[in-house]
């Protein structure tokens, strides 16, 4: 039985999508370790693991190679990558509470959404059709909404990791940059608004999980 279960357990590590993840994971071990040394490649490489996040999904369709494994690989390189970004900006910016308050709002969410969405017996945790928000229903329904907010989501931070100068506060950065030209101030709107909202989703989807798990254990109760 061994010889038989291990070609199969070999083969879904080897899915392209899962390659790409670690091909992602290996790129933002490299880019962190530069980070403040070369900050231009940094945010490159970065972006580049960002945007190989919506291709492995692709390759996962494609090539009908969707896997639980690839599922929380993609997840967890999802949520280290932009922890470690929020870190270091908590590092350069103040207050650095905004940033680590947003980090624990990222993670917390995320792994209350996917711990939940195994618990109820869900295969996917962007399966959100029963909540009551719409928001919620709109963002992971809409690939395009849920794309724009992520990418805005993002590239926030990469830009405000370029702007940064040792302890400044945020606002005044921003608030800088916005007054250099109307482009930048529209494209800030742009990019504030996309952040805003995904952290407005990662509070609903804290709360519609934690809900799960307390029906849950109502349920378990009920049918003892």
């Amino acid at each position: 039985m061994a010889s038989k279960s291990r070609p199969r357990t070999l083969s879904v590590y080897l899915y392209i999508p899962n390659i790409i993840g670690y091909i992602r994971v290996l790129m933002n071990c490299f880019a962190f370790a530069i980070c403040f040394s070369n900050k231009e490649l940094f945010s490159i490489l970065y972006f580049i693991s960002f945007v190989c996040d919506a291709l492995d999904g692709w390759f996962a369709r494609k090539f009908n190679q969707v896997s639980t494994f690839g599922a929380v690989l993609d997840m967890v390189t999802d949520r280290i990558s932009t922890a470690c970004l929020l870190a270091i900006l908590s590092q350069v910016y103040r207050p650095s509470f905004v940033f680590l308050s947003l980090l624990a709002l990222d993670i917390g969410s995320h792994w209350l959404q996917m711990y939940s969405t195994f618990l109820v017996g869900k295969s996917n945790h962007k399966d959100v059709k029963d909540s009551t928000s719409w928001l919620f229903k709109l963002y992971y329904g809409n690939r395009m909404f849920m794309g724009y907010c992520c990418i805005a989501c993002e590239v926030l931070y990469i830009t405000l990791f370029l702007l940064a100068k040792e302890s400044e506060k945020m606002t005044d950065v921003l608030l800088g940059a916005a007054q250099q030209s109307l482009i930048n101030s529209v494209l800030l709107a742009f990019l504030v608004f996309g952040w805003a909202t995904k952290q407005l989703v990662n509070i609903i989807q804290m709360k519609t999980a934690a809900d799960l798990c307390v029906l849950y254990d109502l349920n378990k109760k009920h049918n003892a």
